[in-house]
């Protein structure tokens, strides 16, 4: 029977696996405070599980800003870097893999209608194309990672342009929060700047640049 086919039987696995880490994720207390220094506070709770518990947060966490700013806060610039960029590729890849088991039916439902649609040919120019979109965010990071999931790109090319992409992002949020600890210093004035340099060149970008613009120019299509 086709409900019991391989698709069919992984789909079941992977959304009963996420609801149970979802489930043990509210029952532990890490939604009480989603906020950098709460979760900063519960990442410390962890003791040597913290930087597990850490990168688990970006599968289950919406707002993968105030994760990276607590990552600042608890492990400083080097382990938070590190421990950001592997966390916010599992999430990633758990959005990557639930829109491609699930289909398209189930991401628009998701979306409400406004889901990311990135058009056929990305088995040539994916990689460049997510890559440009993590390191310009004209898109919201989840909704990149569905509308992904819906395309013919290769995993490998995916994930590494996620990797890479995601760098300059992680190291903005992760030396805030790293500087957070001294709110009247230099550096966390200077962190704050960044932080607004960035979000004004990104504004200034997505109003002069259209995701399907971009898209097309990437893809090699006309418009």
């Amino acid at each position: 029977m086709k409900w019991f086919s391989k698709k069919n039987m992984l789909t079941a696995a992977f959304i009963m696996i996420l609801g149970i880490v979802f489930y043990l994720c509210q029952k532990s207390g890490m939604f009480e405070n989603p906020t950098a220094e709460g979760l900063k506070e519960y990442i410390a709770s962890c003791g040597v599980f913290g930087p597990i518990v850490y990168m688990i947060m970006f599968s289950v966490i919406p707002s993968g800003s105030v994760i990276a700013i607590a990552g600042g806060m608890a492990f400083g610039m080097y382990f938070g870097t590190l421990y950001t960029i592997i966390g916010a590729t599992i999430g990633a890849t758990v959005a990557f893999y639930i829109s491609r088991l699930l289909g398209i039916g189930a991401v628009e439902k998701l979306f409400k209608g406004k889901m990311l649609k990135i058009e056929d040919g990305t088995e040539r120019g994916g990689f460049l194309l997510i890559l440009i979109l993590r390191l310009i965010p004209i898109i919201p990071f989840n909704a990149i990672s569905f509308g992904a999931g819906l395309t013919r790109i290769k995993y490998i090319d995916y994930m590494l342009a996620t990797m890479i992409g995601i760098i300059p992002g992680s190291l903005v949020f992760i030396n805030l929060g790293d500087k957070a600890l001294n709110v009247r210093s230099p550096e966390f004035i200077l962190a704050i700047g960044i932080l607004l340099l960035i979000v004004i060149v990104s504004t200034l970008l997505k109003g002069r640049f259209s995701f399907e613009d971009l898209q097309a120019k990437v893809l090699h299509k006309k418009r």
